[in-house]
C-alpha cells in the first residue's frame, strides 16, 4: 500500500480521556515512519500540556548535542484558539510530506474534533479498564454485556459521515490497547469481550500498543525513542520488549509503506 504521489495520509491520536499513552504513541509512531525514510510532519492541537512538542524540543536539542542525525519530523503547536492559524498550520504541514501525525488534547475540543474529520487514520490509545471503556461504551454492571456506545464512539461516528459527505472517504478507526501488563487476568478478558462486542457494532479495528515500562518515560528527556535505541546505550530486555511491541504495532496498524524498511 503506498500514500501515493502528492497523498499525504493523517494520522490522528485523540482520547478525551487523559493518563492513556496517547501522546508517547504517537510521538513514536511519527519517529518510526520517520525511520522508514518517509516525509512525515507532527502537529500538537495541546498547547496546555504540549507534551509532544516539548519532546521534539527535546529531541531536537539532542541531536544539536550529539551532532548525530536523527530521524526527525518538521512539527508545530497550535494555539488552541484561532481558526485561522489552525488552517494555516494545516495546510502547510500537509504539504509535501507522506504522513501528518496530530495528537489532541485529553479532553473535549473543537480542533480535536476537527482534526478528526480530516484523519485517514483514527487511533484511540486507552488502558485495559472499564474506566477508560467507558469513553467509548457503557455496560451492564452484573454480565457486562455493552449495553450501548457512548458519546465519544457517537462523536467519531459523526466525524466518519461527515468526511464521507466531504470526500467520499473513509476513517479507519482505530482502538490501541496499551499498558496490558499489570492488569487482572479476568478484568483484562472482561474489557476484551466488550471491545470484541462493540468493535463489530461502531466498527473500529483492534491492535496492541505499548506496554507500561520505565523506558518511555525515562526517554522522554532526551527526546529518544525506541527507534533510537543504538543511541542510548546498552539495551537490556525490557528494551528488546519494547522494540519488539513497537514492530507488532506498528504492523496492525497497517498505514501506507513507504520503500525503506522500518529498524533497518
Amino acid at each position: 500500500m503506498s500514500t501515493g504521489p502528492g497523498k499525504c495520509h493523517v494520522i490522528v491520536f485523540a482520547n478525551e480521556k487523559g493518563g492513556t499513552g496517547k501522546s508517547t504513541t504517537a510521538v513514536h509512531v511519527a519517529i518510526a515512519l520517520a525511520g522508514r525514510g518517509a516525509r512525515v510532519a507532527a502537529y500538537d492541537l495541546d498547547h496546555r500540556q504540549r507534551t509532544m512538542g516539548r519532546y521534539f524540543d527535546n529531541r531536537a536539542d539532542t541531536i544539536k548535542r550529539i551532532g548525530r542525525d536523527l530521524p526527525m519530523p518538521r512539527y508545530l503547536t497550535h494555539d488552541g484558539d484561532s481558526l485561522p492559524r489552525f488552517t494555516e498550520q494545516l495546510d502547510e504541514l500537509t504539504t509535501d510530506v507522506d504522513f501528518l501525525v496530530i495528537d489532541t488534547p485529553g479532553r473535549d475540543d473543537r480542533f480535536a474534533r476537527m482534526a478528526a474529520q480530516r484523519a485517514d487514520t483514527l487511533v484511540t490509545p486507552m488502558n485495559d479498564s472499564f474506566v477508560d471503556f467507558d469513553l467509548i461504551g457503557q455496560v451492564d454492571p452484573i454480565t457486562y454485556k455493552v449495553t450501548r456506545p457512548s458519546f465519544y464512539a457517537e462523536l467519531i461516528w459523526e466525524a466518519r459521515k461527515a468526511r464521507a459527505k466531504a470526500d467520499g472517504s473513509t476513517i479507519d478507526w482505530v482502538v490501541l490497547r496499551n499498558r496490558l501488563q499489570h492488569i487482572e487476568a479476568r478484568n483484562m478478558r472482561r474489557v476484551s469481550e466488550a471491545l470484541d462486542q462493540l468493535s463489530k457494532r461502531v466498527g473500529f479495528r483492534i491492535i496492541p500498543g505499548l506496554g507500561e515500562r520505565v523506558i518511555y518515560r525515562e526517554l522522554f528527556p532526551k527526546g529518544l525513542t525506541m527507534i533510537d535505541s543504538r543511541d542510548f546505550g546498552e539495551m537490556g530486555l525490557a528494551h528488546v520488549a519494547a522494540r519488539q511491541e513497537m514492530r507488532e504495532m506498528m504492523g496492525a496498524l497497517a498505514l501506507p509503506e513507504p520503500a525503506m524498511p522500518l529498524f533497518a
